[in-house]
């Protein structure tokens, strides 16, 4: 009897300096909680008489009742001095009101949106492909000979098998050209495609990212040649960047392509005058090109005899760097929203 008392009165000291619903949730927890300190105190009636017992279970119902009771009086109190600070509270009606933050589309996105909708405008179909890939499709197919160093796992993630076992032919794609070799799986010449999408390799440096975005062009038909790929290329930088910029080849090479070449577009920001962006040289690389190997067009059941073609491909994040002007390929990875703030609709 003498606890039960002691206990009510220390709840008693403690319940009228609560100032909050949560603090007063952890007081009933504290006394009435399955540990509590009361209802430890139940624990001693199975130590009592039985003439004892009922006095004390009466005594005990009494004090949990009293503080519940007063655990309520207080909660109402709380309840009552909200509602005096709500009424209390000014607003100055002549303030302007605050306006909700919208998003916005992030730049990688809205550079892949415009370049798909100019490259529709110049009578490109859009194909897309899975993101794990056989080697059949991402390098067999694409004449890329065993012993090339795109193979190797310092440049490839490799997916190994259920059990842990490699050698399971499977990998994460490392361009978007094996959209080209199901393209042609799947359609007949003349073929006019362009296959954005995300690609995956191991680099992680201010440049270059182990996810980033790619976008190649395909066009298969009969009579193609470097000069309709140049002619296509023009085009498109044109209707991206603005008209009256040049570009050009410079041969390089891909196991795919046969010529292959590197092409380059006038720098849109000092028209070949010389710049921070372009290094002062007026050009800026945006990709890789070429008419497609024999090769290729043989591993998907395409006469080279009869048909040629071309492809092309460049980065999509590296044109949302060159329109925004984004130093760090990695900011655009980060998901800092103070970056992405600064590319408002």
């Amino acid at each position: 009897m003498s606890a039960l008392e002691q206990q009510l009165e220390a709840f008693r000291q403690q319940v009228t300096s609560v100032d909050s619903e949560a603090d007063l949730q952890q007081l009933k927890v504290a006394f009435l909680g399955k540990k509590g300190s009361v209802s430890q105190l139940r624990r001693q009636m199975g130590k009592m008489k039985p003439e004892e017992r009922k006095a004390f279970g009466a005594a005990f119902n009494r004090c949990k009742n009293q503080i519940e009771s007063e655990l309520e009086d207080r909660r109402k109190h709380l309840d009552q001095q909200a509602r005096l600070r709500d009424l209390e509270r000014t607003e100055d009606l002549t303030m302007p009101p605050t306006r909700p933050r919208f998003g916005t589309l992030h730049p990688i996105t809205r550079t892949r949106r415009e370049l798909l909708a100019t490259f529709r405008r110049l009578g490109f179909d859009v194909a897309e492909g899975p993101h794990i890939e056989h080697e059949a499709y991402n390098f067999d197919a694409l004449n890329f000979q065993p012993e090339h160093p795109a193979r190797d796992e310092q440049d490839t993630f490799f997916v190994r098998g259920q059990h842990g076992e490699e050698g399971s032919g499977i990998v994460l794609r490392t361009h978007t050209s094996p959209v080209q070799i199901r393209s042609m799986l799947t359609r007949q010449p003349p073929i006019r495609v362009v296959a954005p999408g995300t690609v995956f390799r191991r680099d992680d440096d201010p440049t270059h990212s182990p996810m980033f975005h790619q976008i190649e062009g395909l066009y298969v038909d009969r009579d193609v040649s470097m000069a309709d790929l140049k002619a296509t290329l023009l085009q498109f930088t044109s209707a991206f960047f603005g008209t009256g910029l040049d570009i050009r080849l410079r041969p390089s090479f891909f196991p795919f392509v046969e010529p292959g070449a590197e092409f380059d577009m006038q720098c849109p920001f000092c028209r070949g005058d010389g710049c921070n962006v372009c290094k002062t040289t007026g050009w800026i690389e945006l990709g890789g090109s070429g008419m497609v190997h024999p090769a290729v067009f043989e591993s998907v059941g395409i006469d080279p005899e009869e048909y040629t073609g071309w492809a092309f491909g460049f980065g999509i994040d590296r044109m949302a760097m060159l329109l925004h002007g984004i130093p760090d390929l990695r900011l655009m990875f980060d998901g800092d929203v103070r970056f992405l703030e600064q590319f408002p609709c």
